[in-house]
């Protein structure tokens, strides 16, 4: 029996076996595009702290990995982890081939090799300075003279390397290499995650964030392009994520601030970052806290059975929270 053979006979065995379980039977085209090893290889981005991060034990947490996991289990086929310290590793991984899917900011240039599916999560871009320097908003950085320390290809690379046009940009490494850089090289500006910049600034005393954001970025899951099976699935995979609160739970499992779960979308996402102004600050609610919608603040099982009339995709998932 050749090798080609052996292997749709092992894909098929799989997708029988995913459909034994409480999700519906995965297409074989689906399973062959999303694991064609046998196994979900997905790879994880440590330089954002919103989507993942080491747990105690030192192993990979977060809501990026909850979905992996979840979309192992729906498969029917082990997860396999790639863990990176930075987006820039994060897509020259998947472009390799060494993974199937990944978590990434949907960006254009991102988009000629990678097929997202739509947001799943939405976190703001943010500068950071010193308490002395003379920037008050967002809108003075863009000046002759200006330095911005940058991770280098992650998501705000790319914008602000569209959008600056007097600032120059010097890129670090890693993003969570950006505000020692920025302190060590006497730089005027950082840029990046809020939440990453937020705990820079309680850990080195005289640095402040300019208020608001200078974008919105959509978190979404990829995937290779040229694999149309695997990409409907995976398009609709992560649309009862969001529809069930499974990605609303995984992160408040994991205690993630100023996050929120991305507006419902049925086609795949393929353009720019959503871009918002960058003086308002987010909509809060009375208590404070960060909301885009009372549907995000809306219990799962509200949500469950507000899903069906959102969700357009070629396949339909049970929903499912999952307590890790």
């Amino acid at each position: 029996m050749t090798r080609p053979l052996l292997v749709a006979l092992a894909l098929l065995c799989l997708a029988a076996c995913a459909g034994t379980s409480d999700a519906p039977p995965v297409p074989p085209a689906a399973l062959a595009d999303l694991a064609p090893t046998g196994k979900l290889r997905a790879v994880i981005n440590y330089g954002n702290p919103v989507l993942a991060k080491k747990d105690a034990a030192g192993e990979p947490a977060g809501v990026s990995v909850d979905l992996a996991r979840e979309l192992a289990r729906r498969l029917g086929v082990p997860v396999e982890l790639v863990t990176v310290p930075s987006a820039g590793q994060s897509v020259e991984t998947l472009k390799a081939g060494r993974v199937d899917v990944g978590f990434f900011a949907i960006d254009p240039l991102r988009g000629v090799d990678t097929a997202f599916t739509a947001a799943y999560v939405q976190i703001e871009g943010a500068y950071l300075v010193r308490d002395a320097s003379p920037l008050r908003v967002n809108d003075e950085v863009d000046r002759d003279g200006i330095r911005v320390a940058v991770g280098l290809k992650s998501a705000y690379d790319l914008y602000l390397t569209r959008e600056l046009k007097k600032a120059k940009i010097v890129r670090v490494p890693t993003s969570p290499a950006v505000v020692n850089f920025f302190i060590a090289n006497n730089l005027d500006v950082a840029a990046g995650v809020k939440q990453q910049l937020e705990m820079d600034a309680k850990r080195v005393p005289g640095l402040r964030l300019l208020p608001g954001r200078f974008m919105v970025i959509n978190q979404a899951m990829g995937m290779r392009r040229g694999r149309e099976a695997g990409a409907k699935y995976l398009a609709a995979f992560v649309e009862e994520m969001k529809a069930s609160g499974f990605v609303a739970e995984a992160l408040r499992r994991h205690a993630v601030e100023g996050a929120l779960v991305a507006p419902p979308g049925g086609e795949a996402a393929a353009a720019a970052p959503r871009i918002l102004p960058s003086t308002p600050p987010m909509m809060r609610s009375k208590n404070g806290t960060s909301g885009s919608s009372s549907m995000n603040s809306a219990s799962p099982a509200r949500k469950r059975r507000a899903s069906s009339a959102r969700v357009h995709s070629m396949y339909s998932f049970s929903p499912r929270s999952q307590k890790m």
